[in-house]
């Protein structure tokens, strides 16, 4: 289903404004993080600030925009992704999503609100695979 006219718009302001100034602190600044996947067609290397929280030896990253977001559908067709969080990368893979239910109880109360406050509705959760190699490249998305 398409995006509301003020959706996209609020998504390209937050590609061209919000974006760039979220790269410059999220890897460092837990949950803040950066997500690095390639590009299902254009096979280029993109760069996504996200919010991703630790569960088990994985991540979950809420889907603020829901699970038709360009960055996550990548993540979901190549299997794979990288996550610099708390100042280092890991490679992730076995992407999965999740709904509300499976994820929130998992995340801490003051977050649960906030997310469903801000109705996300579905989470992307990854665990580690150190064998898959990092998207080249960098390229902001």
């Amino acid at each position: 289903m398409p995006l509301p006219k003020r959706a996209r718009l609020l998504a390209r302001l937050n590609r061209r404004l919000a974006n760039p100034v979220a790269r410059l602190f999220a890897g460092r600044v837990p949950p803040l993080a950066i997500v690095g996947h390639t590009g299902r067609r254009s096979g280029i290397a993109y760069r996504v600030p996200v919010v991703a929280f630790a569960h088990g030896d994985g991540y979950l990253i809420a889907l603020t925009y829901g699970p038709e977001a360009d960055w996550d559908r990548n993540v979901l067709a190549r299997g794979a992704c990288t996550l610099e969080r708390s100042g280092r990368t890991v490679s992730l893979g076995a992407p999965r999503l999740v709904g509300p239910d499976e994820a929130l109880p998992v995340l801490s109360a003051p977050v649960r609100a906030v997310l469903r406050a801000l109705k996300v509705g579905a989470f992307l959760q990854l665990t580690p695979d150190p064998g898959l190699p990092p998207p080249a490249g960098t390229r902001p998305g």
